[in-house]
């Protein structure tokens, strides 16, 4: 399958850098306490400093929502929402090892990072802007429709992986104890992502290694090289 962003996107954010990993053998029962709690520490080191609303990865996404027209409190990444629950109740649920890492990760970079079970996604893989007739299943088994021009991710089965970009995952490709085969995404909008979205993906990809004994296919994508296959 391929994996990218349309060309729109990259017109419309030249600061976007997308960083994709690709890892098959997933598999539950991974002990990851340690580096969960590890960049668990790093964000909240941070969290310390500045609230999350200050950090200039979170800036940016908000900007960018502003820029959608979507009200950026009400409509928050990804990471800026993992990073308020973790400012107020100190840790992050458990889920599964694999999203506890990438959550852990995602506060401690303060970078978004979406997960994706590989055998519920249909054909390839676009972040697009929505035609509006897209099904995207929530997390209760419920079926809603993008708002035509909505940023999505969406397959060739004109099923919608996440509403809003950055702001919430489908249900539907969501990873469960029966997951094995991932596709991981990370997206940073801020001045210094073509320096941090790399290190993200080399820390995350070291980190797939030592759980899992897997090795990921990694890449970081740019507006010239836009496409990953896996």
């Amino acid at each position: 399958m391929r994996f990218q962003h349309v060309t729109a996107l990259w017109q419309d954010f030249p600061t976007l850098v997308p960083g994709v990993l690709h890892v098959r053998g997933i598999r539950t029962g991974v002990p990851v306490d340690r580096p969960v709690a590890a960049y668990e520490a790093v964000a909240a080191e941070r969290l310390a400093e500045v609230p999350e609303s200050g950090f200039p990865e979170v800036a940016a996404w908000r900007r960018a929502f502003s820029a959608m027209g979507l009200k950026p409190t009400r409509y928050r990444c990804a990471s800026e929402s993992l990073l308020r629950r973790l400012r107020r109740e100190g840790s992050l649920p458990r889920i599964h090892p694999l999203i506890d890492l990438c959550n852990a990760v995602s506060v401690a970079y303060g970078i978004p990072v979406g997960v994706f079970d590989l055998s519920r996604i249909s054909g390839n893989l676009h972040v697009r802007y929505a035609d509006g007739d897209e099904a995207y299943e929530t997390f209760a088994g419920g079926t809603e429709r993008p708002d035509a021009g909505e940023v999505v991710f969406a397959d060739d089965g004109h099923r919608a992986h996440s509403r809003r970009w950055t702001n919430r995952q489908s249900g539907l490709s969501a990873v469960r104890d029966t997951t094995t085969d991932v596709l991981i995404i990370t997206e940073a909008l801020h001045d210094s992502a073509p320096q941090d979205v790399p290190k993200l993906v080399a820390a995350l990809a070291d980190e797939l290694r030592a759980a899992w004994s897997a090795e990921p296919t990694t890449a970081v994508l740019t507006r010239e090289a836009p496409v990953f296959t896996c």
